[in-house]
């Protein structure tokens, strides 16, 4: 995974194109590092086959295969589907420490991804992703 967020992001646009883009509510998570409330995405239990792409630039993030049930709350991923397609980077808001995932593409916060909790998953991690970060597109198994 990279973790320079300081590069440039492949797709970049104002604050103004985002906004005309983006509902209030991805805006919201994607563009200013929100959450939605657990339990309320429309993907925290979805158990469909396909991939995840960014909801912000399109880009493929996740796979339904390495999606797994976490009960947490939100879409929960052992692993990107490719090293280069997230970003992590240092989260020390809310007053502990944390790692934010961000789409590698377009720099939209997506969520955090937590190890070592023994989740029984390849990696021991868990990418708890934002549902309206993303955009599932259903392929057939």
């Amino acid at each position: 995974m990279s973790t320079d967020a300081h590069a440039t992001p492949r797709v970049v646009k104002s604050d103004q194109e985002w906004r005309e883009q983006l509902t209030a509510e991805e805006y919201a998570v994607l563009r200013q590092a929100g959450t939605e409330r657990p339990w309320t995405g429309e993907y925290t239990e979805t158990k469909t086959t396909g991939v995840y792409r960014c909801r912000a630039c399109d880009a493929e993030l996740f796979r339904s295969d390495t999606k797994f049930d976490s009960h947490c709350g939100w879409p929960s991923f052992w692993s990107p589907l490719a090293e280069d397609r997230v970003i992590l980077r240092q989260d020390s808001s809310l007053g502990m420490v944390r790692t934010e995932v961000l789409c590698a593409n377009c720099h939209s916060h997506l969520g955090h991804v937590f190890e070592g909790e023994g989740y029984g998953t390849p990696t021991d991690q868990r990418y708890c992703i934002n549902s309206i970060s993303l955009t599932l597109v259903p392929v057939d198994s």
